[in-house]
C-alpha cells in the first residue's frame, strides 16, 4: 500500500482553509474513476475516493508511462495517483492533480453495469450492492451515516442513556400480530417456534416497552435499533426491516413530549444542512426541487397542535366542498390516511403540525386514556410533503386502568412485568417512535424506502 496518502475530503479542506495546495510538493491519492475522457494529448479523470461528495480532477498528457493503458481506463478502475496540485480558480474546480505517475490498482470488465450515464432507481435497486458508486447513492448513504450521529449527538448532548433493546423477544409491543416468528429445530431435527426458549419468539417490531423501565431508572433514555414487521405491503414507505428511534422520557407529559419531538426534527435538519451542504444541494438540484426551503421552512416556523376531532371537521368540510380524497369517508374514530394527514400540513396549517388526541380505540393498550374516556394522550407530527414521520404518546401510569386494557388485549400473562412497573414507583411518563429510513426520506426527498435503505427488505423477495 502506498505510503502518506492524501484524501480528496482532506485536500480540499486544506484549500477552504487557505492552505497553499500548490506548494505542498508531491502529492498522492487513491480512489476509483468516475469519468475519463483522453483527448490524444491530454485526458482528464474524475476521480472519487469515497471521502466526500466531491469528485477531484487529475490531468494527465500523452508522455506519462502507460498512456495507452491509461487512456482506456472505465469507469469504476481503481487507481494510485501521484502528482502535484495545480490551483485553477477560474474553472468549475479550484484545483486539479496533475499526473506524474498513475498505477492501476483494479481494472474494470466491460460488464459493469455502471455506465457514464443516469440509471433509473429500479434498475439500481437489481444491484444495490454497486449503487453507493453512483452519485445519488454516495449522497444518500453519506446522509444516513450523518444523520445517524446527529440522533446520538442530540440525545447525547441532552444527558439521554442509550439502551439497546432486544432484538428477540416473546410480544409483538402493539399487538398487530404482523411479526416474524423465529423458528429452530427440536430433538428430532423438526422446525418449532417453541424449541429453544420454551415459548413463541418474534423477531421485536419496537424497543418500546424494554426501554421504558430505563427511563424510570435513569429518567431520559432511547433506543435506536432495527426492528421488524411482517407486512405485505408494496409502498414506497413500508419495509420488513427498518430502523427506529426511540426516546422515553420521565416525569413528563404529552406536551414534553411534543416540545422534545418538535426540537429533535429542528436539530437533525440542522445537523444534516451543517455537515452535508454539498449532498443537500445535489439533491435539491437533481432530486427534489425545493427541498432546502422545505427543510428550511420547517426550521423556521413553530408547530402547530390541533385536536383529532378539529381535524375531523375541517376533513369533513373539505369533502362538503368539493375536495376528493382516495379515502373520501371522513367519519369520527376512523385513522387517517396518509392523504389526509397532507392535506392538513399542506392545505390547512400549511407547514409543521401535531395531531394530538385519537380515539383511543384506534390506538395502542399503552396510551394514557384521557378524562373524556374516548380519547387517548397520543400525538403524530406531520410535515409538508410527508404526512406522519413521528408518532408518540403519553404512556397509561394508572395501575388499574392499564391492568383493564391488558386484560381486554389479552397479553397480560407476557407482560407481567410491564405492568408491575405502575405499582413499583411508576410516574408519569411519555415517548415517541421515529422511522429513521423515512425520516431519511425526508430530508433528501428521495422517496423510495427501498433506496434510502443500503439493503431493503421487503415481501416477495431476499436479495443480497
Amino acid at each position: 500500500m502506498q505510503t502518506k496518502v492524501s484524501t480528496i475530503q482532506s485536500l480540499f479542506a486544506a484549500y477552504q482553509q487557505g492552505e497553499d495546495l500548490a506548494a505542498q510538493g508531491l502529492v498522492k491519492v487513491s480512489g476509483w474513476v468516475r469519468t475519463n475522457r483522453d483527448n490524444g494529448s491530454i485526458g482528464f479523470i474524475a476521480l472519487n475516493d469515497g471521502t466526500c461528495f466531491k469528485n477531484m480532477q487529475v490531468v494527465y498528457h500523452e508522455d506519462l508511462l502507460g498512456h495507452e493503458e491509461i487512456s482506456h481506463l472505465l469507469t469504476g478502475a481503481a487507481i494510485y495517483v501521484e502528482g502535484k496540485i495545480v490551483l485553477t480558480p477560474e474553472m468549475k474546480q479550484p484545483f486539479e492533480l496533475q499526473a506524474s505517475k498513475i498505477e492501476i490498482l483494479g481494472q474494470v470488465e466491460p460488464d459493469y453495469p455502471l455506465q457514464k450515464k443516469r440509471h433509473s432507481f429500479e434498475y439500481l435497486r437489481e444491484i444495490a450492492y454497486l449503487r453507493p458508486r453512483t452519485n445519488t447513492f454516495s449522497a444518500l448513504y453519506r446522509v444516513r451515516s450523518v444523520l445517524a450521529l446527529a440522533i446520538h449527538e442530540f440525545f447525547q448532548g441532552k444527558g439521554f442513556v442509550y439502551v439497546h433493546t432486544p432484538i428477540l423477544t416473546g410480544n409483538d409491543a402493539e399487538g398487530a400480530g404482523q411479526v416474524f416468528t423465529v423458528c429452530t429445530k427440536d430433538d428430532e431435527g423438526k422446525l418449532s417456534e417453541t424449541a429453544f426458549y420454551g415459548q413463541k419468539t418474534s423477531l421485536t417490531v419496537s424497543g418500546q416497552l424494554h426501554v421504558e423501565p430505563f427511563a424510570l431508572a435513569f429518567r431520559d433514555v432511547y433506543t435506536f435499533g432495527p426492528t421488524f414487521r411482517a407486512e405485505k405491503s408494496n409502498t414506497p414507505r413500508h419495509a420488513s426491516e427498518f430502523w427506529m428511534i426511540e426516546p422515553e422520557i420521565a416525569f413528563a407529559d404529552l406536551e414534553d413530549d411534543m416540545d422534545l419531538m418538535e426540537e429533535t426534527i429542528k436539530y437533525v435538519i440542522r445537523f444534516v444542512l451543517d455537515r452535508c451542504p454539498d449532498e443537500m444541494a445535489f439533491f435539491d438540484q437533481m432530486i427534489a426541487p425545493g427541498l432546502l426551503q422545505k427543510l428550511n421552512d420547517v426550521l423556521a416556523a413553530p408547530f402547530r397542535r390541533m385536536e383529532y376531532t378539529e381535524a375531523i371537521g375541517l376533513l369533513q368540510e373539505a369533502v362538503k366542498n368539493g375536495h376528493k380524497f382516495d379515502y373520501n369517508k371522513i367519519e369520527w374514530g376512523m385513522d387517517l390516511q396518509s392523504e389526509h394527514e397532507r392535506f392538513l400540513t399542506e392545505q390547512i396549517v400549511k407547514g409543521p403540525m401535531f395531531l394530538i388526541n385519537y380515539p383511543k380505540d384506534i390506538k395502542a393498550f399503552y396510551m394514557r386514556e384521557n378524562d373524556d374516556g374516548k380519547t387517548v394522550a397520543a400525538c403524530d407530527c406531520l410535515v409538508p410533503g410527508e404526512g406522519e414521520i413521528i408518532g408518540g404518546s403519553q404512556r397509561e401510569e394508572r395501575y388499574e386502568i392499564l391492568k383493564a386494557k391488558m386484560e381486554k388485549q389479552g397479553n397480560i400473562e407476557e407482560l407481567d412485568w410491564y405492568l408491575n412497573l405502575r405499582k413499583w414507583g411508576g410516574c408519569i411518563h411519555s415517548g415517541f417512535g421515529i422511522g429513521f429510513d423515512r425520516l431519511l426520506s425526508y430530508i433528501t426527498g428521495v422517496a423510495n424506502i427501498r433506496d434510502t435503505e443500503p439493503y431493503p427488505r421487503t415481501s416477495g423477495g431476499l436479495r443480497f
